[in-house]
């Protein structure tokens, strides 16, 4: 018992409480490490890159990393005061990076969320590159090369047709988990695939890393841009995404939708609509009293009046 005085017998006292020790140069070191996860002689001259740090752990690392490597960086949301991290910025508000990307006349925009664990990226043009889109280049490259693994990549349900179509022409297989990136590197790691990721930025590369990096999956795409010597745009035209809605329908009470009939024929009806060009997810929320509804297809009106269909049934049925 955690309240049992009679555990104060075991606990250290005096010199053996333990020491803490500070890393004073633990950014460079962590620096040192990007940097050797490319290739000898790396450098990023001749590009500008504008960094969205997302007052948060990456303000000083990813502007500091890509100077080194030679590039001009023009970085914003780099002054946390403790409050401010994600504040309008970072992987979930890029509109600041896009503007700043194309006033500037840059060649990449790179966000990163509060944690920097995150990867979102701006082409040139000022078109968002997400997380599927990101994992669709890394793969072709590490397939290229001959280092991914199996040639399989590991997704989550939320990943995009489009990236599932993309791999395909690559005889590159993807794996669906359940959402988080927690499942991706656990699916990862049973299978032996050494990449995987999700939309929304996580990508995890077992090569470089244990865990989803930001700063390591924004230089990984940068070598890739230099080494073709083309732009992100070019880079990331392949991977055409099919139009996607979400829906968060409110519910009064959780219950298991398989268990309800008029769910399953109106998810039925959708997919039959769909004839095969798309997909109809529906799932309960995790974390809140929501059943999520999501469609993918060819045709944004469409999957938008298929996806209300659904949702209204939800609500009919669960609340």
């Amino acid at each position: 018992m955690v309240a049992d005085e009679s555990l104060s017998k075991y606990r250290p006292k005096g010199e053996y409480v333990g020491k803490a020790y500070r890393l004073d140069d633990a950014t460079g070191r962590y620096i040192e490490y990007i940097k050797s996860t490319l290739p000898k002689g790396t450098t990023f001259e001749g590009m500008k890159i504008v960094v969205d740090c997302a007052n948060g752990a990456a303000y000083k690392t990813t502007p500091w990393l890509l100077r080194e490597l030679g590039a001009e960086v023009i970085s914003i949301y780099d002054k946390p005061d403790g409050v401010n991290i994600n504040l309008d910025c970072g992987t979930l508000h890029m509109e600041t990076l896009q503007k700043t990307v194309l006033d500037n006349k840059a060649d990449v925009g790179i966000a990163h969320d509060g944690d920097g664990d995150r990867t979102l990226l701006c082409d040139e043009k000022g078109n968002m590159i997400d997380g599927d889109q990101i994992i669709g280049m890394y793969a072709v490259e590490l397939g290229i090369m001959g280092n991914l693994k199996k040639d399989t990549v590991v997704a989550t349900v939320m990943s995009n047709l489009g990236l599932e179509k993309f791999l395909e022409k690559y005889g590159i297989k993807m794996i669906r988990t359940k959402v988080g990136d927690r499942y991706v590197a656990e699916k990862m790691l049973a299978g032996g695939y050494n990449l995987g990721g999700e939309q929304s930025g996580h990508i995890i590369s077992l090569d470089t890393n244990t865990t989803g990096d930001g700063p390591i999956t924004a230089v990984q795409v940068l070598n890739f841009i230099k080494n073709k010597n083309v732009s992100l745009s070019k880079l990331a035209s392949g991977i055409k995404l099919f139009p996607q809605v979400l829906l968060n329908v409110e519910v009064e009470r959780r219950q298991d939708m398989k268990s309800i009939p008029e769910i399953a024929v109106a998810i039925k009806k959708a997919e039959d609509k769909l004839n095969g060009r798309g997909r109809v997810l529906v799932r309960a929320s995790g974390t809140e009293p929501k059943i999520r509804v999501m469609l993918e297809g060819e045709d944004h009106k469409m999957i938008t009046q298929l996806g209300r269909d659904i949702s209204k049934v939800i609500k009919a049925k669960m609340t």
